[in-house]
């Protein structure tokens, strides 16, 4: 008998740092999930993406196994990482608070490309202009 998927799972974890505390405890539990395992692989496959954010799709099946895939970290985390700074603007229309480079934007689109719902990178890069613009953050050329 094939395994059915019983629950997906949309996790945001510091690469390898997850614990059995929430979100982790809390998100898997209810489903019966052996969460140190777990926080096990989850750390074992983030460690290089040490303190950055990493978003995980865990798939749960019916006899309490699972496996999840790892996307890449959120566009708002690699541009302030890009700009140095450490939160976004309040009011982005008035407030400008960092600036990042046309080159920049394309290496975070280039990074985030699997993930994103674009055609190509250039249009990639579009989507990661406007979210950096969103933030209070200008991109130079």
């Amino acid at each position: 008998m094939a395994k059915q998927v019983v629950a997906q799972v949309k996790i945001q974890i510091p690469g390898g740092q997850a614990t059995p505390a929430p979100p982790v405890g809390t998100a898997l539990g209810p489903h019966g999930v052996n969460i140190g395992k777990f926080v096990q692989e989850f750390n074992a496959r983030t460690a290089d993406f040490k303190g950055m954010i990493v978003p995980a799709v865990v798939s749960i099946y019916n006899d309490r196994s699972f496996d999840f895939i790892l996307k890449s970290p959120p566009a708002s985390v690699l541009l302030k990482e890009a700009a140095k700074v450490a939160k976004g603007a309040a009011n982005p229309r008035t407030e400008k608070i960092g600036t990042v480079t046309q080159a920049q934007v394309e290496e975070i689109a280039k990074r985030k490309f699997a993930d994103l719902n674009a055609p190509d990178l250039e249009q990639a890069s579009k989507v990661i202009a406007g979210t950096a613009r969103s933030m209070g953050i200008t991109v130079t050329e």
